[in-house]
This record gives C-alpha cells, structure tokens and sequence, in this order.
C-alpha cells in the first residue's frame, strides 16, 4: 500500500497545491447555473463534485490519517460517492458556492499543514498521494463535464512554453474550434507494428512509486504474436464506416451494441453532425468545426469501437497486448518478447511534451502520426497521451487481487466495465505508466475515449 519514499514531503505540498488550483480553474468561468447542469446520469453537479474532491481529501488526509474531526459534521450525508445515491446529488441541500470553495481551500490548508509539521510517515505519504490522484481523476471528468454540456473550453494556465512539435495552447476561445495541424506537415498513415510471441509480464510491479490496488502485480501471460496499428483510428477512417451504413447495419454489431445503438438511437459519433453539402462538423465545447480527418476518432464508445473493427475486417486489442506493444521489447534475433518491460513507450523517463500530449497542453487531439519521440520500442505511438484507447478486455481482478483501503475504487466495477490504457490530453502525466487500468461502462462515449486496432491475422 505504501507509497514510495520517492514521492517526498515537497513534491506532495507542490501536488497538493497544483491538483486544487486545477480544479478552481476548471469551474471559476461558469456561472452558479452551470455548476449544477441538468440531471444525467453520465456527469455529477460539478457543485457537488468539487465539493466531494475536497471531502475525500479530508476523509483520508485530515479524518484517517491525522485522526481530525470533520470539518463540516453534514460532510459525510452530502458527498460520499458510496453513500450518496447518484440520482439524488442535484436535490441535495448544497453549501453555496463560496462556502464549497472556502471549504475547499481550509482542506487544502490542513493538508499542507499536516505536511509541513509532521514527520513524513508511510501512511500520510500514501493518502496524500491517492486523494491528489483522486483530484486528478476528477479535473479530467470535469472537462469532459464541461464538453457534455456544452459549456465553453475551459481556459487552463500551464507552467511551460508549448514545444514545436505540439498544438500551442489557445488563450482566446474562439480559436480552440479552428482546424489546427501544428506542424504543418502531411499526414502519412504508419501502418501496423508486429509484435513478436512470448510471455509478458502483465501489470505493475512494487518498485512503482505509487500503485493502484487493479495493477497488482505484474504476473505472467502467454502472448502469441499479433499486428497492432501504429496509430490510434483516426476521424477520417471513422467516418468512412459511417458513411458506409456502419450505424445501420446489424451484422457489424454485438448483441448488446445493437441493443445500445437502437436505444441511444444512434448514427454517428455523438458529437459529430453533417451539414446539408454532406461535410461533417464536430462540436468542440461550445463551437462546432470540420472534422480533422487525421486526428483519432474521440468520444467513441465500446460499441462503437467494436462495430467498426468489424467492419474494416481487425479486431480490438487485448490488455495485455496493449499493454506489450506500449511497454515491451523484443529479443536481439525478433523472435520473442524480451523480458525487460519500459515504463513508458520511450522508456522510463518521465513524459515531455515532445512524447506525450498531456494535461491540457493543446487543448484537443494532435493528429494520429504526430510526436514520434513517444514512439515504443516497437513503434506504436501516442500510447500514452491524445485519447483514451478501449481494449477488448472486461474490467478484472488479477490474480491475487486484494482491495487497497479506498475499497470503492476498483472491486465494485470488476465485471461490468472495459478496460482503456493509456491516458488523453487531458491526464496528468503524475497518474500515468504504462500499466494504468482506466475503465468505463461499454455504452460510454462522454470519455475522451478512442481505439487502436489488430489484424485479425498475423
């Protein structure tokens, strides 16, 4: 459980502080309306939810660790997930505005405290680390939140210039819905990448820093060798299956998407929508722009991503081969899996914009064949960072699986959801590795959520 020494008392206090103001920034333009929204059941009153970020901090930081009473004695009623049914979070008597974010900043304050006064001990270490990751996960859902409901591009500060090779970040609104291919270059589709048999080590290992209880541990799987694309698919290959009656046709669906499909009465992406000349819009935030052609497919669901593997004749990849083709290398000879694993693509240095396209830095996708530094070893590229990819696998336990303290994290979702790897352009880079298991619901496509794919045969 403990986190490692690594993650030290100056690195927490700089998370802590970066992880809330990311959030204040993501909500501090929209009005007391928006921070309540409509009832869905894909998003939660952002009132609420950053109240719960904040109660979550102090439930495990301030309550668990540090033995503190609550600071609010209605904390527990309003904003536990696991208690507070999610249907009911609009008729909640909710703090007002000010009083949720002045809640927000005394947690905060406590924490940092808490830090600066106290020896450093494995436990704080931990529950610190999990309640800013916990933040992390929130601020991406926050910005999906805000691409549901039509609100406008959040405008986020970065502590770094852009880097050539990447979008710059548009300060003014307007231009975030404009075409954008930033380095100007053609776009070359880079094909498939072959993937040598073997066994592969499957999940994470204890020397991480930090570990999610669903990538314990790393244990053996027997691989046989497959192709996977280089890029993930991209808007221009999608529509093609659209055009070509993808939504309308039976044969190209599971059982349960086609139930999907016929309820959610779908035909396209649920962002996308065609003009009378027959051009196809996207809607990014609030403005709608022409499909980038070559940038990958987003807001796809499992479903969706299922249906077009089978109409362009490929398949979805599983976990592990996602995770092989990110991670893994071969032998000298090529003709098996080595046994070393990376803990990115590139290696085990920590992302940069050159490799990556992560936490808001473009504001959106880059276009499929971009940042080649992010390749693996294999050449797949933007395994980590861009979208979100759906895997062929159910959300699992692995072998020897053991709940972490937060028991509410990954075992009540085991069975019911698919695995994504690899983070978007709106993950952080401190939650992300190779082996990191998102997972959502098949019928969601809200997430910033895309796919990669594998021929049927090698």
């Amino acid at each position: 459980m403990a986190a490692s020494s690594a993650i030290d008392r100056e690195m927490l206090c700089s998370w802590v502080r970066d992880a809330r103001a990311r959030t204040f920034e993501l909500i501090d333009d929209l009005s007391d309306e928006q921070l309540l929204g409509p009832p869905l059941s894909i998003i939660n009153p952002l009132l609420w939810e950053i109240g719960h970020v904040a109660w979550f901090q102090e439930r495990w930081v301030l309550r668990h660790v540090a033995g503190q009473t609550p600071l609010r004695s209605d904390a527990d009623v309003l904003y536990d997930s696991a208690a507070v049914a999610h249907d009911t979070r609009w008729d909640l008597l909710l703090p007002s505005r000010e009083q949720t974010l002045a809640y927000m900043r005394d947690v905060r304050d406590r924490v940092l405290d808490k830090l600066a006064g106290d020896m450093l001990s494995d436990d704080l270490r931990y529950f610190v680390t999990l309640s800013v990751f916990h933040e992390d996960m929130h601020t991406e859902a926050f910005t999906y939140t805000r691409q549901t409901l039509g609100y406008s591009a959040p405008r986020i500060s970065l502590s770094r210039e852009p880097d050539v090779l990447t979008q710059p970040h548009f300060t003014d609104v307007a231009d975030v819905a404009q075409p954008r291919n930033s380095c100007g270059f053609r776009y070359k589709a880079l094909g498939d990448a072959f993937i040598p048999g073997g066994q592969f080590m499957l999940g994470a290992t204890p020397d991480e820093a930090f570990v999610f209880d669903n990538e314990k541990w790393a244990h053996p799987v027997r691989l046989a060798p497959f192709a996977i694309s280089r890029t993930a698919a991209t808007q221009q290959e999608f529509a093609a299956f659209v055009d070509d009656r993808g939504y309308q046709r039976r044969e190209l669906w599971s059982e349960a998407g086609w139930e999907w499909r016929q309820q959610a009465d779908a035909n396209h992406p649920v962002y996308w929508q065609r003009e009378p000349n027959g051009r196809w819009l996207r809607r990014d935030f609030d403005r709608w722009s022409p499909l980038e052609p070559h940038r990958p497919v987003l807001h796809v669901n499992w479903y969706e991503a299922d249906a077009y593997c089978r109409w362009a004749g490929r398949r979805l990849p599983t976990e592990a081969e996602w995770e092989a083709a990110a991670a893994a290398s071969s032998e000298s000879n090529g003709s098996s899996l080595a046994v070393a694993k990376r803990r990115f693509p590139w290696g085990d240095s920590p992302p940069t914009s050159q490799q990556a396209n992560l936490e808001w830095h473009a504001m959106g996708a880059v276009d499929a064949n971009e940042l080649p530094a992010g390749d693996s070893a294999f050449g797949c590229r933007q395994m980590i960072g861009n979208v979100w990819e759906w895997t062929a696998d159910e959300f699992l336990p692995y072998p020897g699986f053991v709940a972490d303290p937060y028991k509410e994290y990954s075992q009540p979702w085991f069975d019911t959801h698919k695995v994504l790897r690899g983070g978007c352009w709106v993950t952080r880079p401190r939650l992300l590795r190779n082996t990191w298991r998102n997972f959502y619901t098949p019928d969601r496509r809200d997430v910033w959520a895309g796919f990669r794919t594998c021929a049927l045969k090698v």
